[in-house]
């Protein structure tokens, strides 16, 4: 009975704790915070001096290399997972606060987290710990392929194999589902953070400039491709001269971003490749039948979808709304959670704590 009214009174959450952005899907509310993974410290009084917010999300993420000495923006989040664990949890209080601030007499919520197949048991501990510290009442993990397959509706409770790559900003997650359950995983820590990189590297080594990571993220958005197009496609920025230490424009082709992103882009189509080639037969067969699921952010890339059906002879479809398929997904198994039980939807591959 009290579980009953708990979880009526409550305002469980689904969190897809992102390198790049977090979104939070509230029980019977839907997506109610999308706000990019950002805290900006203030540091007064030089080094030795006491820290304080400045700013969390989207405020953060604008002060991006554009802060004052004493004004340091990070990203809390790296490739999946907890980098620092004190402004993490901070993170996480601050957007829980945000998204339930009517809270009173309410319990505490219950929290479904979405981690990286790839992340240690001392990673998911981490993320257990920064959720509990954020105020969570209890905490259950959810692999974060299996969230985003059941995001985009892919029928994992059938007898029949469906794969699922999902990139975000700090990895790339690919499986094998069949019957509720991950038959094989595998996670590389390439995603749109190593796209932008990539990018600002390029730029550097053949233009002698140095741009940002806003401006490598404009780049990779407005003209960036996987695969050949018919149509050349040009962007105009703005960065420093290194030779000269002033700001200046220069233009840049889609078929050199192309060339910028030759190397991440060969480490997701390699993991795809390791993971058809570990898959059993059968379940091999009904991927070739069904198609690869592409969801994420990175999903968005252009052309992504067809590079991986030149590599890989599959079809690949891009879900609906990749960038909140983790989101929603969890959602759903929040939805269900009272009626289903944890464990029906996630198999052996979750953990709950609390």
């Amino acid at each position: 009975m009290f579980k009953f009214f708990s979880g009526l009174f409550s305002n469980d959450i689904s969190i897809d704790l992102g390198t790049a952005n977090t979104l939070i899907y509230m029980r019977g509310k839907g997506i109610v915070l999308d706000e990019p993974s950002v805290v900006a410290i203030r540091q007064d009084r030089g080094p030795g001096g006491p820290k304080k917010i400045e700013a969390v999300g989207i405020e953060a993420k604008k002060m991006l290399g554009r802060t004052p000495s004493n004004i340091t923006a990070i990203r809390p989040m790296k490739d999946g997972v907890i980098a620092d664990f004190t402004y993490t949890e901070k993170m996480l209080q601050h957007f829980i606060r945000k998204v339930d601030s009517g809270r009173i007499l309410r319990p505490r919520p219950r929290v479904v987290i979405c981690v990286p197949c790839g992340a240690t048991q001392v990673e998911r501990r981490a993320i257990k710990d920064s959720a509990m510290g954020a105020g969570a009442r209890k905490v259950y993990l959810v692999e974060e392929p299996m969230a985003a397959a059941i995001g985009a509706g892919v029928p994992i409770d059938e007898a029949v194999g469906s794969m699922v790559l999902d990139i975000g900003g700090g990895t790339s997650e690919v499986a094998i589902m069949s019957l509720r359950g991950i038959v094989y995983s595998a996670s590389v820590r390439i995603g749109g953070d190593r796209l932008d990189e990539a990018i600002i590297s390029y730029v550097r080594r053949n233009y002698g400039m140095l741009i940002g990571e806003a401006t490598a993220e404009q780049i990779k958005c407005e003209i960036g491709s996987a695969y050949p197009g018919k149509e050349l496609m040009e962007i105009t920025v703005k960065g420093r001269n290194l030779s000269e230490g002033v700001p200046r424009s220069f233009t840049l082709t889609s078929n050199e971003i192309l060339e910028a992103l030759q190397e991440p882009l060969f480490g997701i189509v390699s993991a795809v490749k390791t993971a058809l080639e570990q898959t059993p037969p059968e379940l091999g067969a009904d991927v070739a039948d069904r198609g690869i699921v592409l969801t994420g952010g990175g999903a968005l890339l252009r052309d992504l979808d067809r590079l991986l059906m030149e590599e890989t002879g599959i079809p690949v479809l891009v879900a609906d709304d990749p960038l909140t398929c983790v989101a929603r997904g969890g959602g759903r198994i929040l939805e269900r959670m009272d009626d289903d039980g944890f464990d029906f939807w996630t198999s052996d591959y979750s953990s709950q704590y609390g």
